[in-house]
């Protein structure tokens, strides 16, 4: 059987990664297009002329692979390949021009990283004295690496079920990984963009300014959490716009297939999704537990814990990373807390990262399962379903799999940070918020952070937005060596 399997293994055809890079490249050279236009109207010459750089190399590259010869169909470990070479190749390339702000490679990288993932982890002491262009295209890529891992998603989720349920994925679609990628990639952004939309208009009639409006709705859209400003969202006063901003980011943490869906079938079903309800019920029993927290722990007023517990509750459990609050403050049951909601996550096909919650629930309901056969007849039958939908072994094994990936991740990750000495809670919030894409921090990330460091949280947040097992994809030496090569 294991001879049988290796003889029908695929492994990718270079000609169709080639093709399929430049199509990326000439992709990114159209978005980088928006910060060279900032830079120029903000009056960074140096910064543009690095844009200009990049610009070159994209369209140079691009136009060279993309007229390779290549079959149309495509196999599933090449998508994880494109998938991964995309948001390795976005940070290195997004790098030099964030150098232009007086960043050295380490932290430019960092930035590109954490920005390209959607993660908002930083390691800059300040950001207000860095140019506007500097701090618009941090929100920019990570509203385009938001919106690229959603429609990517489709390729990573191909079988039906109730996963592919969830992505809106049809069989039909399932058979196209192309055909389908487009169809769903077309629905994506057209709820990605009114729902950019509908965040900024109203941001700037509440009175944020159109600069803040606009950078604001790009990372919390994407669930990114880069700010424009030092204290994120308490720069803002009163509730208005951090209540806002705190919407957007739920907004983006549902799996957006299921607003077009909700649209063509009635908005009761988006309330009756149990990534929906189950991401509610979350954010309201996180806020209640830190409401007591900060009143108790951090001595703050009743009122002043009911501001700051939902906010910094739905920034942690959508992956967002805006906080209204020093986090450094927080005592280390609120770090505890903190930690279980990172590495929750949000909905499955949403901008958001961590575990998610289909796969907890999944696990949930394994659980359950287990408990009721032991009640039951040696000889019955129980199904495993979910939402009355039966769930599939691969797609069981699977959510096993990525959950358990996550936490030896999480564990050997924290394992370097131990070893220099820092505190055990602190390293693990900073880990399980990279490895989750969130961006909050307790203050171990920072200027002082030794290189090894920073090296292990950027391939934490690669890792994480990807989810681990596109990176094995890779490793794996039968996806690049193989008998024979479909399609060839």
């Amino acid at each position: 059987m294991a001879r049988q399997a290796e003889a029908l293994s695929y492994p990718v055809r270079f000609r169709v990664i080639g093709r399929y890079i430049g199509l990326l490249c000439l992709l990114l050279m159209a978005l980088t297009l928006m910060p060279l236009a900032v830079a120029l109207v903000t009056g960074d010459q140096a910064i543009a002329l690095r844009y200009g750089v990049v610009l070159v190399l994209l369209a140079g590259g691009g136009w060279l692979l993309w007229r390779l010869p290549a079959p149309r169909q495509l196999q599933t470990n090449e998508a994880m390949v494109l998938a991964g070479l995309a948001f390795l190749s976005t940070p290195l390339l997004m790098s030099y021009p964030l150098m232009g702000s007086g960043l050295s490679f380490i932290d430019a990288l960092f930035e590109a990283i954490s920005a390209a993932t959607t993660t908002g982890l930083s390691t800059l002491a300040t950001v207000e004295d860095r140019p506007l262009s500097f701090l618009f295209v941090r929100a920019w890529m990570q509203w385009y690496g938001g919106l690229g891992i959603v429609v990517l998603s489709l390729a990573l989720v191909m079988r039906p079920g109730i996963t592919a349920k969830c992505l809106a994925v049809t069989e039909e679609a399932s058979d196209d990984l192309i055909g389908g990628t487009r169809a769903h990639a077309r629905r994506v952004v057209l709820v990605y963009t009114l729902l950019t939309l509908g965040t900024i208009a109203p941001l700037w009639l509440a009175g944020s300014g159109l600069f803040n409006a606009v950078v604001y709705a790009f990372s919390a859209v994407s669930t990114g959490g880069f700010a424009p400003h030092d204290t994120s969202l308490g720069h803002f006063s009163g509730w208005v716009v951090p209540g806002l901003i705190s919407l957007a980011c739920l907004a983006g943490s549902v799996p957006l297939a299921l607003y077009h869906h909700s649209w063509r079938s009635g908005w009761s079903t988006f309330f009756r999704d149990l990534q929906v309800r189950a991401l509610l019920l979350t954010c309201l029993a996180a806020s209640i537990v830190l409401v007591a927290c900060f009143h108790f722990g951090l001595r703050l007023s009743w009122a002043q814990s009911l501001f700051h517990a939902p906010m910094v509750a739905v920034s942690a459990q959508s992956t967002a990373g805006f906080s209204t609050l020093d986090l450094t403050r927080l005592d280390a049951l609120s770090k505890g807390v903190l930690i279980l909601v990172m590495a929750t996550g949000g909905g499955l096909g949403s901008t958001a990262g961590g575990i998610k919650l289909l796969r907890l629930i999944i696990l949930l309901r394994l659980l359950q399962l287990t408990l009721v056969r032991t009640c039951l007849p040696a000889h019955a039958v129980l199904a495993p379903r979910l939402g009355g939908k039966r769930l599939e072994d691969e797609e069981m094994r699977q959510a096993l799999l990525l959950i358990l990936l996550f936490v030896v991740v999480v564990l050997l990750s924290w394992l370097p940070f131990l070893a220099l000495g820092y505190a055990p809670l602190d390293a693990l919030f900073e880990v399980v918020s990279a490895t989750g894409t969130v961006g909050l921090s307790v203050g171990v990330t920072g200027p002082a952070l030794p290189p090894l460091l920073k090296g292990v949280l950027c391939l934490d947040m690669l890792m994480g937005r990807l989810e681990i097992l596109a990176w094995l994809v890779i490793l794996f030496p039968r996806t690049w060596f193989g008998r024979r090569r479909e399609g060839s």
